[in-house]
């Protein structure tokens, strides 16, 4: 490999490091051609690619990315996973292929600022994947969005319903009925006539229509039917 070679290879391994997500190292030795690419196949469903690298090279490539801790992991034969989709399918792809095959020894990896040793990485193999995560908060966001749309659906029917009804009996047009605009000004004008009337019984009593013979009327005529019995003794 001369130098653009090498170069171009560096450059190539520095932009997978900035692009990935996580980044898995393994001691492959004991891997086939054909596992190798059997497992290649199987980490592209998860958005990641498997690479068998040059140690040195490597070195330069974290440098230039500025990702020192996989130095650390460049230690003996090393193949990296660079995942730039799904995490955890990507280290349940690895973790079911070396149970079947049992080729790969895990060296460490790096989950954005998380540094990763087996135990963290066989977690991370046992979480759901992506897809199964989503589909499962689609179903909880789905179930109560679903309940409120046929709560409204039904809502605006029963309404829809309510209204042809009271347009069909006549309750609902551009104007109100002439009876119901008597009926309703009606209560309004009673209370003044009746204060009207009860203001006329006031005036028209009982004592201003029959007033009391005054007591001088009753005693002039007793005074008269008196002297008119003396007279009439007098002449006999």
């Amino acid at each position: 490999m001369n130098r653009e070679e090498k170069a171009t290879a560096i450059e190539e391994i520095a932009a997978q490091i900035e692009g990935a997500e996580a980044i898995f190292a393994v001691d492959y030795r004991g891997i086939s051609v054909p596992q190798a690419a059997e497992l290649r196949a199987k980490l592209r469903e998860a958005d990641a690619s498997f690479k068998v690298v040059k140690n040195r090279l490597t070195k330069l490539a974290a440098e230039k990315a500025g990702e020192d801790r996989l130095t650390e992991l460049l230690k003996g034969p090393t193949a990296l996973t660079f995942v730039r989709g799904d995490t955890a399918m990507a280290a349940k792809t690895i973790s079911s292929f070396n149970k079947e095959h049992e080729v790969l020894t895990f060296k460490g990896g790096f989950m954005e600022s998380l540094s990763l040793d087996e135990d963290a990485f066989k977690s991370i193999a046992r979480l759901p994947s992506r897809d199964i995560l989503n589909g499962q908060l689609a179903g909880v966001v789905a179930s109560p969005l679903t309940g409120l749309v046929r709560g409204l659906g039904s809502m605006i029917q029963g309404l829809a319903l309510q209204l042809g009804q009271i347009a069909e009996q006549g309750l609902v047009s551009g104007e109100a009925p002439a009876a119901a605009e008597a009926e309703s000004e009606a209560p309004a004008d009673e209370p003044a006539e009746a204060a009207e009337d009860k203001a006329d019984d006031a005036d028209a009593s009982p004592a201003d229509e029959a007033p009391e013979p005054s007591s001088g009327d009753d005693e002039t005529s007793d005074e008269d039917k008196t002297s008119d019995d003396d007279e009439s003794k007098e002449e006999e």
